[in-house]
Order: structure tokens, then sequence, then C-alpha cells
């Protein structure tokens, strides 16, 4: 491991663990990185890992899914005694307008699960005003501001939902109950949810292809959000190789 004074502070090489929803995610992400990408089978899922090291998970869609399969290569790596410094939520999403329109990069600041609890009379009610659970993950604010920096992405809260928002009712809705909100997934709470179970600190960050309101196919521009997923981690690998993990 590279380690060097830098503003104070102690910096690592970070050992970081990115998790995508589906594999043309991933491969966004690899175009990223030079050389040759070595894939490793785990129990339900393949891990691709890069030449600087950094491992690549498509985890499924859904945040289900995204957690059983990250918390699979969390605990693997544990296991071999090479936990991770860091997960990585990526992919790409839709975006509230005018705050983050098509083509641009979202980086959370808050991971929140938008439809966990409960619909009553008086409106929808989180699970934790149920009495129990957890709505949201906070990324570690250094990690989140060094990506703002490398990516020149945005900052707010990124909505987890396992229906994706297709009415401009429902986008409404969640801006109402999410004011900071600019961006939604489908994967980010669970992928939160397993690096939190292991104590290992998580990050995420979508490039916008579509606006969230009514589905039209037609204005979603899956290609140009992918390429912008490309150059995010073109700039953000070298930011992370300077970032410590444990100096929270």
């Amino acid at each position: 491991m590279v380690v060097q004074a830098r503003e104070g502070l102690i910096t690592a090489l970070a050992r970081v663990l990115v998790a995508t929803a589906v594999p043309v995610e991933r491969d966004a992400v690899a175009r990223a990185f030079s050389g040759a990408v070595t894939g490793i089978r785990l129990p339900g899922a393949l891990l691709c890992r890069t030449a600087a090291g950094c491992d690549l998970l498509a985890a499924g869609v859904g945040p289900a899914l995204a957690a059983a399969s990250t918390a699979g290569a969390l605990t693997a790596a544990a296991l071999e005694g090479a936990p991770y410094d860091l997960v990585v939520c990526a992919g790409i999403g839709g975006g509230f307008q005018p705050g983050a329109p098509v083509g641009s990069l979202v980086v959370a600041d808050a991971i929140t699960v938008a439809d966990l609890g409960a619909e009553t009379a008086d409106g929808f009610l989180p699970v934790t005003e149920l009495g129990f659970g957890t709505v949201t993950h906070r990324p570690p604010q250094p990690v989140v501001r060094l990506a703002c920096e490398a990516t020149g992405a945005r900052t707010g809260t990124i909505l987890t939902v396992s229906t994706v928002t297709g009415t401009a009712a429902r986008a409404a809705a969640l801006r109402d109950r999410h004011p900071g909100a600019l961006a939604e997934g489908m994967e980010g709470f669970g992928v939160a949810e397993a690096a939190a179970a292991h104590g290992v600190p998580v990050l995420e960050i979508r490039a916008v292809s579509n606006p969230v309101g009514p589905r039209d196919r037609a204005a979603w521009r899956i290609g140009d959000a992918l390429t912008a997923l490309t150059e995010a981690f073109g700039k953000l690998g070298p930011a992370l190789e300077s970032w410590n993990a444990h100096d929270q």
C-alpha cells in the first residue's frame, strides 16, 4: 500500500469495490481503466478485477439483489484477509429536473430509500416512523468532496426506488418528501446496507440518462450517460487513490 502525507492527513491507496446494476454499466466503468481485466467467480456473481486493483461487480437490478451480491463480495474479501476500504455504487439513473439534466453526474451526499415504509390515509410513512429500520446512509464527506472536485458532479440526495418513477405526479411527490433529491436509481440503498453491515464506507455516483417523470424511452440518452460514467471514473480513479478510507 502506498502511503504519503498530504495536507496534514495520511492518505493511502484504497481498495475499492464498484457495484453496478448490470454488465453494461460495469463495462462502462471498466473502460476507464487501462490494462487487462481478470474475472473472479463468486457464488452467484462474477467479480472483474482491473489491472489497477479496482474490483467491479454487476450486482443485479434492485436493492435486494444488489445488497445480496455486494454482501457476498464484501464477505469474500474479508475472508481472504483483504477487506475493501470503500464501496462505490455506480450506474446510470434518472435526474430530477432542472437540478440534474440529462448527461450530468450526481454524487450522493445522502443515499435514501424512497419507498420503504407504509401508505396511510395521511400519506407515506418511512419505515423509521414505524419504529424500526433506517432509510438513509450518508457517504463520508471527504470522499464526496473529492469525487465532486474530480468529476464536476452535482451533490445531492440519490433516491433508491423499487419501482422506477414513470409519472409527473410521483416525481412531484418524491420531490415534496425529499427536497434535496437530484437523482433516482434502484440499487444504492441496497449496496449501502451491505457496506454498512461490514463497516465499510459507501459512495454513490449516477450519470443521468433521463428525466425523472413521465416514461419516455425516446428521450433517454443511455449511450451518453454510459460515456459520462466512463469519463467520471477516468477522473475519479486518481482521486480515490489519494483518499484514506480510514481517516473519516
